[in-house]
């Protein structure tokens, strides 16, 4: 019998970045994969050939290009489901506003971009969990996870909005740890380092933040994504059912420096 034989991951924002590793990774190991994204027509070519390379592993591979912070899809994608079907919920939504708390009028931080920010990159994480548990969709010893990073508590210039959302995520992580125990679900985070991501491309000066990580590194180089997807996997594994309420660093040591 296959290790996951049988049981779903389902991921926020896999179609890119670390989500896309990850998926490919718990493909790999025999995990059906079930991928809500956002994505225009113009990248969906490249993403059906991720699918297609997925699907060769002879695991079955569902995608929704549809809004996952929508309580109508999340009410419709849930039903896609039987109970006690999904071993992984894998959050990766990287939607956020980027702008600096001084500048003109359009561009300085504003009470609906934290609003958006922290619903986007936190909230909407403990909504699909409870809808999950709702209609218990969750396998025993299943795996409640999300992506925090190293602006959960230094300072970059336009990362305010998203830094409020990474503490707003792990406050979250930490009372779902304890919560959720009981129902055999385990909640942790994962702090990547410093991966160049079409997330992380977009953040003000990350060509400088990428030079400035890589020195930092005790490997002289830059967290990469499969890095990431491999402790995904790892956090799966039936040897990892004792770590819970953690934030686990996946940086290689960056951020020691």
């Amino acid at each position: 019998m296959k290790q996951f034989e049988n049981q779903w991951a389902i991921i926020l924002g896999g179609s890119s970045g670390l989500g896309l590793a990850s998926a490919k990774k718990l493909a790999s190991q025999g995990m059906n994969v079930c991928i809500v994204h956002r994505d225009r027509k113009s990248n969906l070519a490249a993403f059906e050939k991720e699918v297609k390379a997925m699907e060769s592993f002879g695991v079955s591979v569902k995608t929704f290009n549809q809004d996952a912070l929508s309580k109508d899809v999340r009410d419709a994608i849930v039903q896609e489901f039987p109970k006690n079907s999904v071993k992984l919920l894998l959050h990766s939504i990287a939607k956020g506003s980027l702008k600096t708390m001084r500048g003109s009028e359009n561009k300085t931080l504003s009470k609906q971009d934290f609003d958006i920010t922290i619903h986007a990159m936190a909230t909407s994480w403990y909504e699909w969990t409870q809808i999950l548990i709702q209609h218990e969709i969750f396998t025993k010893k299943a795996r409640n996870i999300a992506f925090t990073s190293e602006g959960n508590s230094r300072v970059w210039s336009g990362y305010g909005a998203v830094s409020a959302a990474k503490s707003v995520l792990e406050a979250l992580m930490r009372n779902m740890a304890v919560e959720f125990a009981p129902l055999d679900i385990t909640t942790n985070c994962i702090q990547a380092g410093t991966t160049e991501t079409p997330s992380f491309l977009v953040i003000p000066g990350s060509e400088e933040l990428a030079k400035m990580a890589k020195k930092r590194n005790p490997f002289g180089r830059l967290t990469q994504p499969e890095d990431v997807a491999n402790v995904v996997f790892l956090l799966c594994k039936k040897e990892a059912d004792w770590i819970n309420g953690t934030i686990l660093k996946v940086d290689g040591g960056e951020s020691l420096r």
